[in-house]
């Protein structure tokens, strides 16, 4: 499919209802309201198309912006390619899940992160914390750096409460997913949550809710899911 087709098709997808929702969540125009479940169909026809997704993503039609992370081949995304996604982010959807996923699927994953995390603009923050997320959930523990990980901890217990809204969120994910997701720091990752107590972040509008990192991780902790990677951070 061109990026011509795909546009096109999205545009017959969309439904007011749907975009009347992504609005109120934040989600920037120019927006068609794209089921979800009609981008994945989408995505089991074209599969993985790396040229593809940089024109579906710069269209800057947030549905497309969506799509090209799920159809982005990983190994072929460059990190002027990431950069570029990362600075052009224009949703909290884009940057905290789309532009992670695929950062942390590339080889190029911690590397970025560690560079979007001191970056001022709030998106490419937000998005580096993400990517950190995501990189902890799909690597295994005996390729990270768990010394990282626990001055990374340590950072966000100190920085948190001042710290730009979505990068508190972000923040807040990241110690519930290094607690999930890495064993060998789950009690760390708990204390951590635990000193720093619920996160208060403006989800405008909304229902959301930000989960309290202890519970979440407690949560985790039942189901027997602590130290279960995930075969990849898109989804």
């Amino acid at each position: 499919m061109t990026a011509k087709e795909v546009l096109a098709e999205l545009q017959q997808l969309g439904q007011d209802s749907i975009k009347k929702v992504l609005l109120k969540h934040g989600i920037a125009e120019p927006l068609y309201g794209v089921k979800v479940e009609e981008l994945k169909k989408i995505q089991k026809k074209v599969k993985k198309d790396y040229a593809l997704s940089l024109e579906l993503f710069d269209s800057g039609i947030y549905d497309a912006m969506y799509l090209a992370g799920l159809i982005a081949d990983e190994t072929k995304m460059t990190k002027k390619d990431l950069q570029h996604w990362a600075e052009h982010a224009k949703s909290q959807a884009i940057s905290e899940y789309t532009v992670p996923w695929i950062a942390a699927e590339s080889k190029y994953g911690m590397e970025l992160a560690l560079e979007w995390i001191d970056a001022i603009e709030e998106r490419v923050a937000s998005s580096g914390w993400s990517t950190i997320s995501s990189v902890v959930a799909i690597t295994d523990d005996g390729a990270l750096n768990i010394n990282l990980l626990k001055t990374l901890l340590e950072r966000i217990e100190q920085q948190v409460t001042k710290v730009p809204n979505r990068v508190k969120q972000t923040m807040n994910m990241c110690v519930i997913s290094v607690g999930i997701y890495v064993a060998e720091l789950n009690t760390l990752a708990k204390e951590t949550a635990k000193r720093i107590g619920k996160v208060h972040v403006d989800v405008g509008d909304t229902d959301c809710k930000i989960p309290f990192a202890t519970d979440y991780i407690a949560k985790a902790e039942a189901k027997g899911s602590i130290g279960k990677k995930k075969k990849m951070a898109r989804c």
